[in-house]
């Protein structure tokens, strides 16, 4: 069903896609859809949690698997821009319910834990930037321009725009994450 969703969504975007093409697409009935989700923004929230819980292990593996630091936040950054990179319909995911700015559709409490779930993905990025030495509201502030670094390549690099300034997305990226870690080391103590 989730499937049958994730390629409706895609095809179609959130205001063409209903219950009734997803129900089709699945080979269910609408009130098969109807009897596990309320509506398509439901289907909708039960998709992107399921892409920010992939993305989380993502992160978390990364950081298992290096040494405090420098290295950790590399590996942590770098598994978020990566699971993005490798995964652009993911990332187009986060955006669909969002018009004029402000997001519709979702309850109040699913909009929350959804959100929770993306700052838990860029939380060992902060804890890293704290660990080498920056103060807790100067990491918050690096971690939000690392993700919105990161985020806008990755929409000129999925939509081709990329090649209007003859850069690549990767080298971008490792630049950009060289010069944090460069302000990291460079930052005052608490």
């Amino acid at each position: 069903m989730l499937d049958a969703a994730r390629s409706a969504f895609i095809e179609l975007g959130m205001e063409k896609t209903s219950i009734r093409e997803i129900a089709q697409r699945a080979g269910y009935t609408p009130g098969a859809i109807y009897s596990y989700f309320a509506s398509k923004e439901e289907v909708y929230g039960a998709l992107l949690g399921e892409s920010l819980e992939r993305l989380n292990e993502r992160v978390q593996e990364a950081v298992t698997h290096s040494s405090e630091g420098a290295d950790r936040l590399r590996a942590a950054a770098g598994a978020f821009f990566d699971f993005y990179r490798s995964n652009p319909r993911d990332l187009d995911l986060g955006f669909y319910l969002f018009q004029g700015m402000k997001p519709r559709g979702l309850t109040p409490e699913l909009n929350h834990e959804l959100n929770a779930r993306l700052l838990d993905s860029l939380q060992p990025v902060q804890a890293e930037l704290e660990r080498l030495g920056m103060r807790s509201a100067a990491a918050l502030e690096e971690v939000t321009a690392l993700f919105a670094h990161t985020v806008g390549i990755l929409v000129l690099s999925h939509t081709g725009r990329i090649r209007l300034f003859k850069q690549a997305s990767l080298d971008l990226f490792n630049t950009y994450l060289e010069q944090l870690l460069g302000r990291a080391g460079s930052s005052p103590r608490r």
